[in-house]
């Protein structure tokens, strides 16, 4: 019979063997591959760098965690599969997390009180009155006595993507897009948004390649390019400190297409593909090349695609004209039309193809992105009342996903992960079991000799080892 008596389980096994399972094992872990993420820290300081993004007013004779220590502590948790604060509570015994968080007594057993001896790190209790800081009240708060300043996150984003780069590139490209954060309880900022169906909040995201720029959390009662301008210009002035001759290209789809977010482009040297939402005047002007594409699509029995290139003006809602793509598609569904507005050069179809096809459709690559940090790195995870600590929960995702995506750019490049998704690289590298055994002068990690990933491992060692 199968039993379980809540120290142990056991079961039948094969043969004559019985299966007897229990929680005591002592100092092993499932998390052996974070050393990968150690690893990366320390060629990219970003613990160090995100944690100076607060200010602690705390006094430091009466404290045995460092803004360092909690914000490395709930990073790495984040990078490897640890969603909320609770988990820490177990975590905080946790010899071999403490010694990748940079811990010098990863046992716990020389802290001060007692009840603390084995607990080389924080619980959840302390890690959540980081999130839970209010701007300005900080200094006079009897408990919650850390602040950050969002304006140092912002910036250390967008100085970590210019640091990934060796010599300045001739182009890149911004994406911009909104999603939806579905809320389920009674959080500051609940509103109802018609075309998600539900209570959420509305992030702005933006992406250089797989390079995170920005994560912006906002309500959903407003429109979806509500602050994407501010962010552009604080962006590109940012850059633009560092590269005076790169060309920047935005990239979005038509809930950016706003009339003052072109004309600053215009303005400003930026260049600009940005999906167009299609009207009667437009397929109008289209009309020719979907009678065309028609024509073709029954004489190949297949979808076929034609592109136009012309100059657009609307009605009333931009200050000028500007050069609009079209792409009467059709195909056995019927017509299927679709626009774009952009600044770039386009002399004859060729031209529009190309706009349309390799860069305006690229932007696809930008949903995987989000999808990796909502769903592998728990952007998601909004559940506190005020907006401001559900924006601190957002960075501390941001920041665990610049580390992982980090690892796969710098430690996967030439094997066969170096595409893999954040959620691929924790299962295979990541979660490895391991034994662990401190001692005076080493931290042992006997890593399972089964591991089928092993080769990729030490390929991921040393490449991050050849970085300086």
């Amino acid at each position: 019979m199968t039993e379980c008596n809540g120290e142990r389980v056991t079961s039948r096994g094969p043969g004559r063997r019985e299966f007897t399972a229990s929680f005591d094992g002592g100092q092993i872990s499932s998390d052996a591959g974070g050393l990968l993420l150690h690893e990366v820290d320390r060629r990219l300081s970003l613990f160090d760098r995100f944690a100076s993004c607060f200010h602690d007013y705390r006094d430091p004779s009466r404290i045995d965690h460092s803004v360092r220590d909690l914000v490395a502590q709930r990073v790495m948790a984040i990078a490897l599969g640890y969603e909320d604060l609770n988990d820490h509570d177990e975590l905080s015994r946790d010899p071999l997390l403490a010694a990748l968080v940079g811990k010098a007594d990863p046992t716990g057993l020389e802290r001060r009180r007692d009840r603390d001896r084995g607990r080389p790190l924080a619980s959840s209790s302390t890690l959540n009155r980081v999130e839970l800081s209010r701007s300005g009240e900080a200094s006079k708060d009897r408990y919650r006595r850390i602040e950050l300043s969002s304006d140092a996150v912002d910036e250390l984003l967008v100085d970590l993507f210019v640091e990934s780069h060796a010599d300045e590139p001739e182009e890149i490209i911004l994406d911009f897009d909104a999603t939806d954060d579905p809320i389920h309880g009674r959080q500051e900022g609940r509103f109802f948004h018609g075309y998600y169906d539900c209570y959420c909040y509305m992030p702005l995201y933006i992406f250089a390649g797989d390079h995170l720029l920005s994560a912006r959390l906002r309500m959903s009662n407003q429109d979806g390019a509500a602050g994407s301008l501010e962010e552009l210009q604080r962006i590109v002035a940012q850059l633009r400190t560092r590269w005076t001759k790169t060309r920047i290209i935005v990239r979005a789809d038509s809930g950016f297409c706003r009339n003052g977010f072109l004309d600053w482009c215009e303005e400003n040297g930026v260049d600009y593909v940005i999906g167009l939402a299609r009207n009667a005047r437009l397929e109008s002007e289209l009309e020719d090349h979907l009678l065309d594409a028609e024509d073709l699509c029954e004489s190949f029995g297949r979808k076929v695609a034609l592109f136009h290139c012309f100059n657009w003006r609307t009605i009333d809602s931009w200050s000028r004209e500007r050069r609009v793509i079209g792409k009467a598609e059709c195909s056995r569904k019927g017509r299927n039309p679709r626009f774009i507005v952009t600044s770039l050069p386009c002399d004859d179809h060729h031209e529009a193809e190309r706009i349309y096809r390799d860069i305006y459709c690229q932007r696809g690559e930008m949903e995987n992105r989000i999808k990796e940090q909502q769903l592998d790195l728990f952007a998601d995870r909004t559940s506190a009342h005020t907006m401001q600590a559900n924006q601190i929960r957002l960075y501390f995702s941001s920041i665990a996903y610049v580390l992982v995506d980090a690892l796969r750019r710098i430690g996967l490049k030439g094997t066969e992960a170096e595409r893999a998704q954040c959620g691929t690289i924790r299962l295979k590298l990541l979660k490895i079991g391991a034994r662990v055994r401190v001692t005076c002068r080493r931290i042992w990690i006997n890593m399972s000799s089964a591991c089928p990933y092993k080769d990729i491992f030490f390929a991921a060692w040393r490449n991050i080892c050849a970085t300086t």
